[in-house]
């Protein structure tokens, strides 16, 4: 993942992000002029997403449709990272999880961080 500097300024009676001239380069949706949407993800993190089709549902995940994304460029750029999920991997995997009892409807204790 490609990372680019970003600067704070100010516009009129608001605080802007300015964008490095090499972003929008290299990612042509971030020139629009209009609505971009920031979602605050951690402390010091933040996601800015600039709709390219109507505006999505209230209950869609941003952070969801951004792994989504990376998965689909990841895919894009090594295809040859693909592999079947043939019987053996399937054979392999049920190994790995012989005797694992799960409960759908079970509640996650206080203490687990997904």
């Amino acid at each position: 993942m490609t990372r680019y500097s970003c600067s704070f300024t100010t516009t009129g009676n608001s605080k802007a992000l300015r964008l490095d001239a090499a972003l929008v380069a290299a990612h042509p949706e971030f020139a629009v002029k209009g609505a971009a949407t920031a979602t605050v993800i951690a402390p010091g993190q933040m996601l800015v997403s600039i709709p390219a089709k109507p505006a999505a549902a209230e209950d869609d995940d941003p952070i969801f449709g951004a792994f989504l994304h990376l998965v689909a460029q990841d895919i894009a750029n090594h295809p040859e990272r693909l592999h079947l999920v043939d019987d053996e991997l399937i054979a392999r995997a049920a190994a790995l999880t012989a005797g694992v009892r799960v409960d759908d409807d079970e509640a996650l204790p206080d203490d687990v961080s997904l």
